[in-house]
């Protein structure tokens, strides 16, 4: 086994790990380190290897079949596993994770009929931004944690991220944040959770509309191929984004 498919296995061990942390409630502290660090540590590290594994994969030529297989498997284990368990803290909308995980199912079901009918996804940065904002948003989640529950206890709107502003609590912390009064601990918290709450909505909408260019790029590329008559095999035509760029193998 070579060290990218090493690395991507430590990525998929790393996930019961991490939920233990994460829903343990019988200790704050594990080994001296408050639960909220070591949760964020291990899911940072986690993550890290994520870029590591390709980078390494590609600088040495070791990509194989075996660690196309493991990458997404391992990316989608941690990120579910990650959000699942900010769910069972109250720290995490359960539509806001429900809408995230079928979307990945979803896209993981078209690539394989994708693949199915020799249609070859094009590479892109798409895959790679949306698991960037993951990444941050579930950080500053378990971040917030206070002792296994958020850090305000009346976030519970339908639409949090355009309400935090009628909490006390953030108000607080925002004016002892730019001089009236000292920041304390919970201020921090109060932070982090309204930051990581409103990144998971950047993440819902990505998530969304790069599930929309997926099946928009499919369709196109199945009507031509119609059109023409025939089944040759054929790359996927790339889902625009932002930055112009085509779909990533990374969903």
């Amino acid at each position: 086994m070579n060290l990218p498919n090493a690395l991507t296995l430590s990525r998929i061990f790393v996930v019961p790990l991490l939920v233990v942390v994460l829903l343990t409630p019988f200790s704050e502290d594990w080994f001296g380190v408050p639960r909220h660090f070591l949760g964020v540590a291990l899911f940072l590290a986690a993550a890290f290897t994520d870029y590591l594994d390709g980078r390494i994969a590609r600088s040495r030529d070791q990509v194989s079949r075996l660690g196309i297989l493991l990458d997404p498997i391992a990316d989608k284990l941690l990120i579910s596993a990650a959000l699942i368990s900010l769910v069972e803290n109250r720290l995490a909308p359960a539509w806001a994770v429900v809408i995230i995980i079928g979307r990945e199912l979803a896209v993981s079901g078209l690539r394989s009929i994708a693949a199915a009918d020799g249609v070859v996804i094009s590479a892109s940065r798409m895959g790679k931004l949306k698991m960037l904002t993951q990444v941050v948003a579930v950080a500053l989640l378990i971040l917030s944690d206070a002792k296994g529950a958020p850090p305000v206890a009346n976030f519970g709107y339908a639409f949090p991220a355009i309400q935090f502003w009628s909490v006390p609590e953030l108000r607080a912390a925002v004016r002892h944040l730019f001089g009236e009064g000292i920041v304390t601990f919970t201020d921090w918290q109060v932070l982090l959770y309204t930051a990581g709450r409103a990144m998971l909505w950047v993440v819902v909408l990505s998530a969304c509309l790069s599930m929309y260019q997926y099946f928009r790029a499919f369709y196109e590329v199945t009507v031509r191929r119609m059109a023409a008559g025939s089944d040759p095999p054929q790359p996927l035509p790339a889902a625009p984004n932002a930055a112009g760029h085509a779909l990533h193998q990374k969903s």
